[in-house]
């Protein structure tokens, strides 16, 4: 396990004991995936944030008028901490371990779905009942159209994928008649 991922388990373990103290975790974490989703959507800010020239509190203040009032205070003061102490870098981590620890603590867990076109709101309950009935965890879900699948589904929860779809079926009829 890499150094950024010990060191981001850590900041997300302590950002969410404080969440849970004030009854926030699921507000914090999509929070997070604010940040996180705008950082690996625009380069830019990842390398402005990067920079060791640029005043810590110069870049804080870029992050507060850029999310303004949709971040909290709790993460923005973890921001803070993360920028000050140089660990801007692993703020995607962060979220990831938040929200793999707050799935822990709360029995969640969240998927996936990947389809060949959009499922409608009656078959993703649909999986999802099915999958939280498999994990034994309620499952948040995400749907993703691939039209490579060709029909059926694939769920990836963590780092299990279920999968149910014509073209992962084909492919394992394809290597059963390889020897």
């Amino acid at each position: 396990m890499s150094r950024d991922t010990v060191v981001a388990k850590r900041y997300a373990k302590a950002l969410f004991e404080l969440a849970s103290a004030e009854g926030v975790v699921s507000e914090v974490e999509a929070q997070l995936k604010l940040i996180a989703d705008a950082l690996k959507q625009d380069e830019q800010i990842g390398k402005f944030l990067s920079l060791p020239s640029v005043d810590p509190a110069a870049k804080l203040a870029v992050l507060k008028s850029a999310f303004g009032d949709r971040i909290s205070v709790l993460v923005l003061n973890t921001i803070q901490l993360m920028i000050s102490r140089g660990r801007q870098s692993i703020i995607a981590n962060v979220h990831e371990a938040f929200v793999k620890i707050a799935g822990e603590v709360l029995g969640q867990a969240h998927a996936t779905v990947y389809a060949a076109r959009e499922l409608s709101e009656a078959e993703l309950a649909g999986v999802v009942a099915e999958f939280g009935s498999i994990t034994g965890k309620k499952i948040i879900a995400e749907q993703s159209v691939d039209p490579s699948l060709l029909g059926g589904i694939q769920v990836r929860i963590g780092d299990r994928l279920y999968d149910g779809s014509l073209s992962g079926k084909l492919d394992r009829l394809q290597k059963t008649f390889k020897f």
